[in-house]
């Protein structure tokens, strides 16, 4: 898909930049999207201006949480980060939202991985958003002694372990801070992020529809996530749903045969990501050959689909909340 190659070259631009950029007093942000993608987004998110031909909404109404004036106490929410400004105030936005009530003792503030996003909607936008490094060096400035940060990662992989090592250059810098989990860590976690998804889908539970769920993937370990996810939905009872991803396994190819192993003639899709950004609008919902709704429909599906992020779910940002909470817990 053109995306997709689009996709490689922002990738290659933003490695060789990292390269460039690596001899920095701090790490740079990581922007290879390695693991997040699967919560949120890939590189390709940020096609170039004379490319992006779609509405991504009002930036104006995001919050990019960049002001100074922090105090004491600092809640940092780690995303990868998506140029689709409707999605971004939607999901990322409305965990932070929900940490800020949680936590009122803590100030929120916002830091991404993905410097190209970062970039993209800088340029096209005019909103700056800190990248994880900058979001750092404003809490030292403000001489912040508390810090916690919240990631918004699916699993514990790749970019969190990124994200756990950039942390560990600051640990001068702070009195105390904490790392919350990701996601899916716990076998809880797993639980209660599948009542959250076949909650959200009840309306297509008919019995006779399948609720398929796209996950970004990785070549890591943590990629287990999914087959794991599978493996809770279906000893629930769930048979009808069906958990794939768009790089890695199990692939499109899988999630189609199980499918048509199962009878059904009728699939929902919805992306097991934190936002729903390019992979969701185009991998999963787009017309183009090769998306996840093409190939059903030339698989003879009926198919309907749901562009929307999982951090948009009351009970989805629950979790990062509580996740959130045993790590205030444990500053003390």
């Amino acid at each position: 898909m053109k995306l997709k190659k689009l996709g490689a070259l922002l990738l290659s631009a933003s490695l060789m930049m990292t390269a460039l950029t690596a001899c920095g007093s701090k790490p740079a942000a990581n922007d290879t999207a390695e693991d997040t993608k699967g919560a949120d987004s890939a590189a390709t998110d940020t096609a170039a201006d004379d490319e992006e031909n779609y509405e991504t909404g009002d930036a104006s109404l995001d919050n990019p949480l960049n002001q100074d004036e922090i105090g004491e106490n600092e809640l940092l929410v780690v995303s990868f980060g998506t140029s689709y400004n409707d999605s971004r105030r939607e999901t990322i936005g409305a965990i932070e939202t929900a940490m800020q009530k949680a936590f009122p003792d803590y100030s929120v503030r916002r830091g991404f991985t993905s410097q190209i996003i970062i970039d993209h909607v800088n340029k096209r936008d005019g909103e700056k958003i800190d990248n994880v490094t900058e979001a750092l060096d404003r809490a030292v400035a403000n001489g912040v002694k508390n810090l916690v940060v919240q990631p918004t990662h699916l699993m514990n992989g790749l970019e969190y372990t990124d994200l756990k090592n950039e942390l560990a250059g600051y640990s001068d810098s702070f009195e105390k801070i904490a790392l919350g989990e990701p996601l899916l860590t716990s076998d809880d976690d797993f639980q209660k992020v599948m009542n959250a998804i076949v909650a959200a889908t009840i309306e297509y539970d008919d019995g006779e529809t399948a609720i398929c769920f796209m996950g970004h993937g990785t070549e890591a370990d943590s990629n287990s996530v999914y087959t794991k996810m599978q493996e809770t939905l279906t000893a629930a009872g769930h048979k009808n749903y069906f958990v794939g991803t768009v790089e890695a396994t199990p692939s499109l190819d899988d999630v189609i045969a199980a499918v048509k192993e199962s009878g059904f003639k009728k699939v929902v899709l919805r992306p097991l990501m934190i936002v729903a950004g390019d992979h969701a609008n185009n991998d999963m919902a787009g017309d183009e050959d090769g998306s996840w709704k093409t190939e059903f429909e030339k698989a003879g599906f009926e198919v309907t689909t749901v562009v929307e992020g999982l951090g948009g779910l009351t009970d989805i940002q629950n979790l990062f909340v509580a996740h959130a909470q045993a790590a205030v817990d444990s500053l003390k």
